[in-house]
């Protein structure tokens, strides 16, 4: 068994690289070998919001407070509230950021495969956020 105490990882700041608007990641867990799960607790400013991205073995996001939105590429923009869960299947664009004048937090949960959890591309533009 392993416990990792509540504050014992340190809080960062989502890089302009990733992230539109004020993100900060809470890091809550990185599965030991065979495992491959690792997760955060992200919280989004309103208005803030992920890049375009996509992950190797798929992403679950379980919605803590607030409200967000969600898109996969050529789908509508979801509005995701608390209790919410959202699964991105594996290699398909999608973004997801708090709502325009509502923050927003969600657990992330994926796999590494080959070392890689994600892979960033372009920002969504205000345009697309905005629908």
């Amino acid at each position: 068994m392993k416990i990792i105490r509540a504050g014992s990882q340190p809080s960062t700041t989502g890089s302009p690289d990733y992230f539109t608007g004020r993100v900060r990641l809470d890091p809550l867990c990185r599965a030991e070998e065979p495992g491959r799960v690792v997760c955060a607790h992200v919280t989004f400013e309103p208005g803030a919001r992920t890049a375009w991205h996509t992950h190797p073995a798929g992403q679950t996001v379980i919605v803590t407070s607030g409200v967000g939105r969600a898109q996969q590429e050529g789908g509508p923009i979801e509005e995701i509230r608390p209790g919410d869960v959202v699964w991105f299947p594996a290699g398909v664009r999608h973004w997801h950021g708090a709502a325009p004048t509502t923050a927003m937090s969600h657990i992330a949960i994926q796999e590494e495969v080959g070392g890689e959890t994600v892979v960033w591309l372009e920002p969504v533009s205000d345009a697309d956020y905005g629908g």
